[in-house]
């Protein structure tokens, strides 16, 4: 597969990585709409297993079926497919080298007590993502759950056998648990030590979330105040994020979250764009809608992140 300038500019910021692990990447970052732009829009589908299959695809009941989000990245022209085992299983050969995939190697779930840890379970390996031709592995840790260090030694230990074996790791990098309230899960910066977060376990690719301007934790406020940092706009606080990603020297998209109205959607990734971030990472707000209309909105997104709109 080809490569432009910009994306081996890219991934020139990745100096430990092996080679698997880079032709995985630009794999990834060559495919699709926005293949060469160094922009990149990845569909996620493991809202089955966290949120349950009726508040995930009866708004949408095609969407039941695990080939219509393979279709429906492919059709889109994006850059990878996201889901668990058993979603990737039930099309891995109809679509064998079609997309790039990525196998979310963990998960949790709705009916867990609200009381429980935050944390999720292990449901399946590095060999399972070899055995389906994934590019890369899926993660979520959550920063703020008194389990967040487990999770961070868990996937400490399957990143390492998954740079040996040449796949690239997403960190989807989600503040959760009984050190923050509401409004902390969502902050400026909390949302910006997140990604800090996934780029010190070796994330190739950081999944956080669009951010407000609520700042959380008091000796962190006390800085971005006396350092006057910008957290006025959405581009900005995208931009605070990508500092915290090395200076912009890790990929990192933004989660879409529950569905919303279309202009908002294309408001977060003009946001994004501005900010400086990589893209999107977009379910519901995709998959929830008839097929026609996401992909008129897939289409809307790809000319935002090429500047076109």
């Amino acid at each position: 597969m080809k490569s432009t300038r910009t994306v081996q500019k890219i991934l020139a910021n990745y100096e430990g990585t092996t080679p698997g692990v880079k032709a995985n990447l630009n794999r990834i970052l060559m495919t699709g709409k926005l293949g060469g732009t160094g922009k990149v829009i990845i569909l996620p589908v493991d809202q089955g297993f966290e949120h349950g299959p009726a508040r995930s695809f009866a708004p949408n009941p095609p969407a039941y079926d695990p080939h219509y989000h393979y279709q429906l990245a492919i059709d889109a022209g994006l850059n990878a497919y996201a889901a668990p085992l058993g979603m990737l299983e039930a099309g891995a050969d109809t679509f064998a080298g079609q997309i790039p995939t990525i196998l979310k190697v963990n998960s949790a779930n709705s009916l867990i007590p609200k009381e429980a840890p935050k944390t999720q379970a292990i449901t399946a390996c590095v060999d399972d993502a070899l055995r389906l031709g994934c590019a890369a592995i899926g993660f979520t840790v959550y920063p703020g759950s008194s389990a967040a260090l487990d999770m961070f030694s868990d996937i400490a230990a399957m990143r390492e056998e998954a740079e040996a074996k040449g796949l690239a790791t997403v960190i989807w990098s989600y503040p959760r648990g009984e050190a923050l309230d509401k409004d902390g899960e969502t902050a400026a910066d909390i949302a910006s030590y997140a990604a800090q977060i996934a780029a010190l376990l070796g994330a190739h690719v950081i999944k956080v979330k669009l951010s407000t301007d609520h700042l959380s934790l008091p000796e962190a406020k006390k800085v971005y105040e006396s350092e006057k940092i910008d957290l006025s706009t959405q581009a900005a606080r995208v931009a605070d994020v990508m500092r915290s990603a090395f200076n912009g020297r890790r990929i990192v998209v933004f989660s879409g979250g529950s569905k919303k109205g279309t202009d908002s959607v294309y408001d977060d990734a003009r946001a994004i764009r501005d900010g400086g971030g990589n893209g999107s990472i977009i379910g519901r707000n995709t998959f929830q809608r008839e097929r026609g209309d996401a992909l008129e909105m897939l289409g809307k997104l790809v000319e935002i992140y090429k500047g076109k709109a």
